[in-house]
């Protein structure tokens, strides 16, 4: 079974069997705008938590995706490459960054449930 937790810096992480799948909340792409361009961390880096893993850029504003969690990238979504669209269509489905082999699963604990999140986002808003 696979659990959802958020960042405050609105990115997501799906964990199943050790395995988190990264990116940036549907509440972010909304405040971003049409998603233009998304830089991506390179398959094999070691990423530190919290350590700023790629970026995305709008007709709004660039910002910068972190990772949740440390651990080496696994798989890259190439689909964003020619299709940056996919993550105003299904951000958090769709239109993920990264697979990352999660390090140490107690950094999960510092992160938010979804009910949190959406507390702590309509608070920002």
């Amino acid at each position: 079974m696979s659990q959802v937790k958020y960042t405050k810096d609105h990115e997501y992480i799906v964990v199943e069997d050790g395995i988190g799948t990264v990116g940036i909340t549907d509440n972010a792409q909304h405040k971003l705008g049409d998603i233009t361009f998304v830089e991506m961390p390179v398959t094999g880096r070691e990423l530190k938590k919290g350590e700023s893993a790629g970026v995305v850029e709008s007709v709004k504003a660039a910002s910068d995706v972190y990772t949740p969690v440390s651990g080496a990238v696994l798989e890259i979504n190439v689909a964003l490459e020619d299709k940056p669209e996919l993550v105003n269509e299904d951000a958090e489905g769709a239109g993920w960054f990264f697979k990352i082999k999660i390090a140490d699963a107690s950094e999960l604990g510092d992160l938010m449930d979804r009910d949190a999140y959406l507390a702590y986002a309509a608070e920002q808003d």
